[in-house]
């Protein structure tokens, strides 16, 4: 084992270095390595002379790359990246909410002083969406913390919210952060966009590199704009087929996880191609990437085409360049999957990749339904699941929450007729089959919160949910029990009283 003495020191922040950007990313060598490469310095000059190469057979040579892999040497101004390599990157968006900002702003202040101003006003955005709608001091207490300081540094994307007991009085705040962000043009293609957490590889539905950080990580970020990455090898999902009226992404997320597991893509890049992934809207192409983390993912991406640069159109003036995995890449590994003959899946409890054939749960009694989250709180997915609602004409057999993840959505909700229902809105849809009433935006039970957070597992139950994680204590009680599924089976069980397979609806 080598000694701690001869091994490099390196300090992210070093306060007694001198001043300046670059001296914080110099790497402090102890006397002894300073000795070894001096010797390997003698060595050299003792070395042959190598006859000199002619000009024509010295030029650098060309690989193929990833998409991942180009959008980092973009940012890390190399016109070369492979796997594996360690690089400083330039981040275009940093992303924190009032669970992880707090502490980010705790280490920012503590690393580069009280005073220290962050790297760029515009290009940190602040999102309040977890512990909102709470009674609890110390989670109202996050947000002032996070208002403190963006007043302080004048950052000009706080997305602000005040009035606790009237959301649509607060036209700043806008509800769940991953949503937010793409509805409010934070997500383009070929940038890099980090967030204080883990599902902010929904954005690589954009085609952008995508992935949560830590707080110590993010301060750094805060100050500096830079942070340093391991590029991350790829694997490739080819979803082809035409997709059956009664699934949705979620099916297709659940299907993969189900194969690779929770731990097949670590640090990997999940890359998603096909005819069924072009077939898909936005907000589903952003359900797919939302949940490679479930799988260990790095960060999830989908080629840029004519549906995202629509999206885009009315929501950002900032243009940048798609770029696309080139045709002689070589992809760590490769799926297949013909689309048209998956079924509708749930992952059991308690892991994500526990997958199981909704069908094959139909003895599964449940007590209540939960429809909302970054994953499943979406425009689309509540059509999804008042398309259900509305086919059956029944009313819903177990308590039924949803909850918007944004204001945007929720107005939404209340708004935007139900294709085939002859002008009916989702909401109408919802309280004619008993659900409970939309609640405010937010994240709400997904993560489970303050015992009064809205719809939180405060019993032992059985839950079916459109959220992202069924682990032990993730929506309150730690003896609940989760079954994660798309907003069709949600819908269907929340009619039946068990898990319930929607083509029993739909079909």
């Amino acid at each position: 084992m080598a000694s701690p003495i001869m091994a490099p020191s390196f300090s992210i922040f070093g306060r007694k270095m001198e001043s300046g950007l670059m001296s914080r990313f110099i790497p402090s060598i102890s006397a002894h390595g300073c000795r070894k490469q001096a010797l390997n310095r003698v060595l050299a000059v003792m070395a042959p002379t190598q006859p000199q190469r002619s000009p024509a057979t010295t030029g650098s040579v060309k690989h193929a790359m990833s998409m991942t892999e180009k959008i980092l040497a973009r940012a890390s101004e190399r016109t070369q990246l492979a796997p594996g390599e360690n690089v400083w990157v330039n981040v275009d968006v940093l992303m924190t909410h009032d669970v992880c900002g707090p502490g980010t702003i705790g280490i920012f202040k503590r690393e580069f002083g009280q005073n220290a101003k962050v790297w760029d006003r515009e290009k940190i955005v602040i999102i309040p969406d977890h512990y909102i709608f709470t009674s609890d001091e110390r989670a109202n207490r996050n947000v002032d913390i996070l208002r403190d300081f963006c007043t302080e540094q004048n950052i000009k994307y706080y997305y602000d919210i005040k009035d606790l007991g009237n959301f649509r009085a607060n036209p700043d705040y806008k509800g769940v952060c991953h949503i937010a962000l793409a509805q409010e043009g934070h997500c383009r293609p070929s940038e890099v966009l980090l967030g204080t957490d883990s599902h902010t590889c929904n954005a690589g539905a954009f085609g952008q590199f995508a992935t949560g950080i830590g707080n110590t990580d993010a301060g750094f970020v805060m100050g500096t704009g830079k942070i340093l990455l391991k590029v991350p090898p790829t694997m490739r999902f080819i979803l082809d087929g035409e997709m059956p009226k009664y699934l949705l992404a979620k099916d297709l997320i659940l299907q993969i996880i189900g194969e690779i597991t929770v731990a097949g893509a670590t640090y990997k890049s999940m890359e998603f191609v096909g005819s069924t992934v072009e077939s898909l809207n936005m907000e589903e192409r952003m359900t797919l990437c939302n949940m490679v983390v479930e799988a260990g993912g790095k960060n999830g991406v989908v080629p840029v085409d004519k549906t995202t640069l629509k999206y885009l159109e009315d929501k950002t003036t900032l243009t940048s360049e798609p770029v696309y995995s080139d045709d002689g890449f070589r992809f760590i590994q490769e799926y297949k999957f013909d689309v048209s003959k998956l079924e509708p899946l749930v992952a059991k409890p308690h892991s994500p990749d526990n997958r199981a054939l909704a069908r094959e749960c139909k003895d599964v009694k449940i007590d209540r339904v939960y429809i909302g989250s970054c994953t499943g709180g979406k425009t689309e997915d509540f059509l999804a699941a008042a398309k259900v609602f509305l086919a059956s004409g029944k009313k819903v057999k177990v308590p039924t929450f949803l909850v918007p993840a944004t204001q945007k959505v929720w107005m939404d909700v209340y708004s935007l007729p139900v294709p085939g229902s002859g002008g009916k809105t989702c909401s109408q849809i919802f309280e004619e089959a008993g659900c409970e009433v939309p609640a405010s935006p937010s994240c709400a039970a997904c993560l489970g919160g303050p015992r009064d957070t809205y719809a939180r597992m405060n019993e032992p139950q059985v839950c079916v949910s459109t959220t992202n994680r069924n682990f032990p204590g993730r929506m309150g009680h730690k003896e609940g029990q989760v079954y994660l599924a798309s907003p069709y089976t949600a819908a269907a069980s929340a009619l039946t009283g068990y898990v319930t397979d929607p083509r029993e609806f739909l079909l």
